[in-house]
């Protein structure tokens, strides 16, 4: 027997006066398409893994040449731009874990088997649509966002708020948002006195924000000045967001213990890579922020997603 994503399994009844069952193959445990499956119950709409019998068929919903041993290439326009099916389970993974959210909550969320999301979100899969749109609802995005659409893309190309609403934010929640660490930009002048924007990752630490650099780059022009540094967020699907700016002067860390302690607990290395052993320091003296929501609805928590 072999099967590929999409092709229903028939369980045939061995009993007379029994009703049969069948579901849609919604995931493969081997790349030459023979079982096991998951499988997800058209009776019961819950995902499970299926060793079939003697009793059970595979009806193909789409003609095939031969067993399809890798990920589909043919467009998918109602999903959005085509991407390895194992970025999808890591995004899934990592919007679930951003949000606080358990296994067994998202996939009780998501209408499916904890079993089958644990699979989705550490191997190659191609779930159909309709369990797509689940997950991407129980996680409060889109199914473009899943799948890497736009990636390539700036944030906030989707359409304005019919009656938006703009929040000024408090200190206290200015640095809720700022939260441990992240991407933030930093605003400096360039050598030859041009104004320069470069993203960072960086790290709070009390009240100092702080990141990484080499001696000889773009971002190490912030030190020995006063400093712009600002981090947002953007829901395009929702058209709301947020963003923080905080302003203070920038200095090199010195103090051995300090640097070594920064370098310990940094929840990531620079994504840029390379030699970046200076350690930036800046201390706020004014954080600001603002919050753009639909008018009416009321603001979420601190911290949370706009």
């Amino acid at each position: 027997m072999r099967a590929h994503v999409g092709d229903q399994l028939v369980i045939e009844s061995t009993t007379s006066g029994a009703a049969r069952r069948d579901g849609e193959i919604v995931g493969l445990r081997h790349e030459d398409g023979t079982p096991p499956y998951d499988v997800r119950w058209s009776d019961t709409d819950e995902v499970t893994l299926v060793f079939p019998g003697p009793d059970a068929h595979v009806h193909h919903l789409e003609p095939h040449t031969e067993p399809r041993t890798e990920p589909r290439t043919e467009p998918r326009s109602e999903l959005g731009p085509e991407t390895d099916p194992g970025d999808l389970g890591r995004r899934v993974a990592a919007e679930r874990r951003r949000q606080g959210l358990g296994l067994e909550e998202t996939a009780r969320r998501a209408r499916m088997s904890p079993g089958y999301l644990s699979y989705l979100e550490e191997h190659p899969a191609d779930p159909s649509v309709a369990a797509l749109i689940r997950l991407a609802d129980a996680l409060g995005t889109t199914v473009a966002a899943l799948r890497g659409g736009g990636t390539g893309l700036p944030p906030g190309q989707g359409h304005a708020l019919l009656h938006p609403r703009l929040q000024d934010l408090d200190e206290g929640e200015c640095r809720s948002l700022l939260s441990t660490h992240g991407v933030g930009r930093v605003a400096v002048t360039s050598s030859d006195g041009r104004p320069a924007v470069v993203p960072v990752n960086y790290e709070v630490v009390g009240d100092t924000i702080a990141f990484r650099t080499a001696p000889d780059s773009l971002p190490a022009a912030a030190v020995g000045t006063e400093v712009a540094f600002e981090v947002d967020h953007v829901d395009d699907a929702l058209s709301q967001g947020w963003s923080v700016l905080a302003v203070g002067h920038a200095s090199v860390v010195t103090r051995p213990e300090e640097v070594r302690g920064l370098t310990e607990h940094a929840h990531t290395p620079p994504w840029a890579g390379g030699e970046r052993a200076m350690w930036v320091s800046i201390r706020p003296t004014s954080l600001t922020g603002r919050r753009i929501t639909a008018e009416g609805q009321e603001a979420p928590r601190a911290g949370g997603s706009p």
